[in-house]
C-alpha cells in the first residue's frame, strides 16, 4: 500500500513537475496499491488548479468523483493521533493534513508514503517507518 500525500499527487497530474515521470510510474505499476487520505482532496484540488489549470482540477475531480482513487474518509482515531503528532512535533507546524497522512499510514500499516515533503515527513517518526518515495526508492 501506498498512502499518498498532497505533492505526490499533484506531482502525478502535473506533466510539468520535476516528480511527474516518477510518480506515474509507481502508480502505474499498481494504481490499486494507492491510497489517497481525505485531507490531502482539497489541497490536490486548490494547487492544480492555481498551477496545472482548470481543466486539470475539473478532471481530478472527475477522477475523484469516479472512483479512480481509493479514499480513505479516516475514522476518529485517526484525528485524535493526527492531533498527538501535532502535538508532539509542534515546532514543525505539520497542520492537519500532514498530520491526517501520517496518522491513516500508521493506522493502515502502511511500508511507503508518497511524499515530496521531506522537511515535514523525514522529521516525524512514523510508525512502522514506512518508506518515504521518493526518497528511499531502492
Amino acid at each position: 500500500m501506498i498512502v499518498a500525500d498532497t505533492g505526490a499527487l499533484v506531482a502525478l497530474i502535473d506533466a510539468d513537475d520535476r516528480y511527474h515521470g516518477y510518480m506515474r510510474d509507481l502508480y502505474e505499476r499498481d494504481p490499486d496499491r494507492w491510497v489517497v487520505p481525505w485531507a490531502v482532496l482539497p489541497e490536490v484540488d486548490y494547487l492544480v488548479a492555481s498551477h496545472v489549470g482548470d481543466e486539470a482540477a475539473r478532471v481530478f475531480m472527475a477522477d475523484v468523483a469516479e472512483g479512480i482513487y481509493a479514499i480513505d474518509w479516516g475514522i476518529p482515531a485517526d484525528l485524535a493521533r493526527a492531533q498527538d503528532v501535532n502535538q508532539r512535533y509542534r515546532a514543525l507546524r505539520l497542520g492537519l493534513v500532514d498530520a491526517v497522512v501520517i496518522a491513516i499510514a500508521e493506522r493502515r500499516h502502511s511500508k511507503v508514503i508518497a511524499t515530496l515533503d521531506l522537511r515535514h515527513f523525514g522529521a516525524v517518526e512514523i510508525r512502522g517507518r514506512p518508506k518515504l518515495l521518493p526518497r528511499d526508492a531502492d
